[in-house]
Parts: structure tokens; C-alpha cells; sequence
């Protein structure tokens, strides 16, 4: 299945009043359980990088009034800018292959749509972009660990 698939259907049961979803599609089976677990049943056993945080703590940001949310999402760095947030789960990797040059530094100019990582998830590698222009002040992520949506990843100022 999808990962963007995937992440619509989390979201639709974060902000719906349902409290399970489960879809088959072909050979695969989703279950998502509100306050629970995402599960996937395809043919073979799932990794453990595919679990996803409880539904409990998005929703309970999510209820918070807007400036009340804004220092929450300024990571504990100390540093002001533009968070760069993982859109999935998966591994973070910041060059395209092991022996290749990453994508960027601290300190460097990025552009909005610059590649400026990978997310591998389910054998697939995803390039995520910059979604603002300015300079990279934090790379919050390790080459190799793995991260769950809505980690934040960069600060851009």
C-alpha cells in the first residue's frame, strides 16, 4: 500500500469520531486503531520502522490553542527557524548512497524543493525537499536512525 495512502488514512481516523479502520486492498490488510497501532498484513512480516506513534499524542497537539503550539514545535536545539518535519515513517538518510556526498550541511543555503534527505521506507527511498528557503541551522537527526511523521528533522532560518 501507499505510504501517502497510508498517512491519509491515519489522519482521517485522528480527525474523525471513528475509533477503528481497517481496509483490505489486494493481498494487504490496514488496521488502524484510534490510540493504538497501524498494522499491515501484506505477504511477508512487517518491519518494525512501519509502527506508528499512538493516534493519542498528534490529536492531543492538535487540540491545543494555535500559540500555545508554536513553542512545542521548536525542538529543545535552543534554535529559531522554519522545522522541517518527516512526512513518514522510516529511516532517515542524509546522502543518497552510503559513500556518496550528503545532501546538505549545517550552514548551507537550501532552497524551497532542494532535496535535502532521504526516508526510506518499505524498501523505497523517498527524497524529502525543503519546503522553505534560508540557511540549514540544525541537522536533528542521526544518518541511519530511524524516525517517525512529524519528527522534526531540520531547522531552516
Amino acid at each position: 500500500m501507499d505510504l501517502r495512502k497510508l498517512k491519509k488514512l491515519i489522519d482521517l481516523v485522528q480527525e474523525s469520531g471513528i475509533a477503528e479502520l481497517e481496509i483490505t486492498e489486494g493481498e494487504e490488510k490496514v488496521k488502524i486503531v484510534k490510540g493504538g497501532m497501524v498494522t499491515v498484513s501484506p505477504t511477508a512480516p512487517v518491519p518494525a520502522s512501519l509502527i506508528a506513534a499512538p493516534a493519542s499524542a498528534p490529536a492531543a497537539a492538535a487540540a491545543s490553542p494555535g500559540p500555545a503550539a508554536a513553542p512545542a514545535a521548536e525542538p529543545a536545539t535552543g534554535q529559531e527557524g522554519h522545522v522541517v518535519k518527516a512526512p513518514m515513517v522510516g529511516t532517515f538518510y542524509r546522502s543518497p548512497s552510503p559513500d556518496a556526498k550528503v545532501f546538505v550541511e549545517v550552514g548551507q543555503a537550501v532552497k524551497e524543493g532542494q532535496t535535502i534527505c532521504i526516508i526510506e521506507a518499505m524498501k523505497l527511498m523517498n527524497e524529502i525537499e525543503a519546503d522553505a528557503s534560508g540557511t540549514v541551522k540544525a541537522i536533528l537527526v542521526e544518518n541511519g536512525q530511524p524516525v517517525e511523521y512529524g519528527q522534526p528533522l531540520f531547522i531552516i532560518g
